[in-house]
């Protein structure tokens, strides 16, 4: 019975310390990508990491891999990448970062070597010393190709960033994420929802039901009201 009181203490001991060191990992970056499959993925995975990162003195750009071309029913291709867009952009003003823009279609994303050569060509161009993108596992293909493709440039750059993986919607699309590392994001919470409610064509209500959930989730897990959590690529 001793011994497994003492096991007790010394997990909720592992616990507080968690919380306590729940963003030191983010200390030493100057230069952050999230790296999103379509507008409004970047703010939902990590919004509230993405604000505190920017005040910290991080620069912090905001890639969007496609324009959200099948986002919209009943809109074209054009025109709902040109409101998608517009969206984007919103709401990176009102997290004070920067939007950049990719090439791949919404739902018909590709893997090949030019899709290869244009990940590690954006990457190489901006130079980030730290990249969050999807699960690699999550349901949506789109979040997946993502994944695979900054994971592979992240090995043909020779390791020159810090790769992180996030969760959007978990249990509905990202699956089986363990996370490894926190960020108290109870401070940038409101900021966060307010930036992903600028995709008014999206069904915000209910992505922001999953993700709040997800939030206090991983708040409980660093000793704080809301979280956020990840997962870093090893060597």
């Amino acid at each position: 019975m001793k011994k497994q009181l003492t096991l007790i203490l010394l997990l909720l001991l592992v616990g507080v310390s968690t919380g306590q060191a729940a963003e030191r990992w983010l200390e030493g970056y100057k230069k952050v990508l999230v790296i999103g499959a379509h507008p409004d993925d970047p703010e939902t995975m990590c919004g509230g990491t993405m604000i505190k990162l920017r005040e910290m003195g991080v620069e912090v750009v905001s890639v969007y891999f496609t324009l959200g071309e099948a986002g919209i029913p009943g809109k074209s291709h054009e025109e709902s990448s040109s409101i998608r867009t517009a969206e984007a952009k919103k709401a990176c003003e009102v997290m004070g970062v920067r939007p950049v823009f990719m090439t791949q279609i919404d739902g018909n994303t590709e893997v090949n070597k030019v899709r290869y050569a244009e990940m590690k060509t954006l990457i190489e161009a901006e130079k980030p010393d730290m990249v969050i993108t999807h699960w690699p596992i999550d349901s949506h293909r789109d979040h997946r190709i993502c994944s695979i493709l900054v994971y592979d440039a992240w090995r043909q750059t020779g390791y020159d960033f810090d790769l992180y993986y996030g969760e959007v919607m978990t249990g509905l699309q990202t699956q089986n994420f363990t996370p490894t590392l926190w960020v108290n994001i109870t401070n940038q919470h409101d900021q966060k929802v307010k930036a992903y409610y600028c995709h008014e064509s999206q069904d915000m209500p209910v992505v922001q039901e999953w993700h709040d959930a997800m939030e206090i989730l991983r708040g409980m897990e660093c000793h704080t009201k809301y979280g956020e959590a990840f997962v870093k690529q090893n060597y």
